[in-house]
């Protein structure tokens, strides 16, 4: 077993979102979630550069465009490019004010989008084959996802494929209520365990 100081996300974490004003948020952030992504971030993007075979690189978001209204989460991402992760598909763990997600993000700056479109609509079965609690997104700003289960799987990706700003997020969301989070060993295995089940999808993209 690896050894982590990180012992979870606490409700002092989600409560960052509720400070008002840019500055004041940021330092909140830096101070106490961003330590907390720098060391399971590490810890996840070695599992995926030992899964994957290939180099995997850590992203913490440093949401530097922004210059007047506070971030309304936060996140790190891990992706195969040690630049940038944003034109390049790649797995995110972040927080909303009452929620953390676990995605592999297909967002809206993908050079190569519809032709990741296109494979999608032509091999859904690699999507269906994914567990039964796992959601989507299309807006990667939004914290609302669709059940896969209930989701229209072609009507989604034909937007993706459309529509310039659409996206592809697919992966878990926990309630900030939920006791996993209060365990970092546990919430460490969860997402390692929605990484898994993700693999097959991020091979499929960057294989073809």
């Amino acid at each position: 077993m690896f050894t982590l100081t990180f012992n979870g996300f606490s409700s002092e974490d989600f409560r960052i979102f509720q400070i008002e004003g840019l500055a004041q948020r940021m330092e909140a952030i830096q101070q106490h979630i961003q330590p907390k992504f720098k060391e399971i971030g590490e810890e996840l993007t070695t599992y995926l550069t030992s899964k994957l075979g290939i180099e995997m690189f850590l992203h913490i978001a440093k949401h530097a465009r922004r210059t007047k209204n506070p971030p309304n989460d936060t996140w790190l991402a891990i992706a195969n490019n040690k630049r940038g992760y944003k034109k390049h598909p790649h797995f995110q763990v972040g927080l909303f004010d009452d929620r953390v997600f676990i995605w592999l993000a297909f967002i809206y700056e993908l050079p190569n989008k519809q032709q990741i479109a296109n494979r999608f609509t032509q091999n859904m079965e690699v999507i269906h084959s994914l567990p039964n609690d796992f959601v989507i997104s299309q807006d990667h700003m939004k914290k609302e996802a669709i059940s896969l289960a209930e989701s229209d799987l072609t009507k989604i990706l034909k937007q993706f494929h459309d529509v310039k700003k659409a996206e592809f997020l697919i992966g878990r969301q926990i309630k900030s209520t939920d006791p996993l989070l209060t365990d970092g060993q546990a919430f460490i295995k969860e997402t390692k365990s929605t990484f898994d089940s993700l693999l097959p999808l991020y091979k499929f993209v960057i294989h073809h």
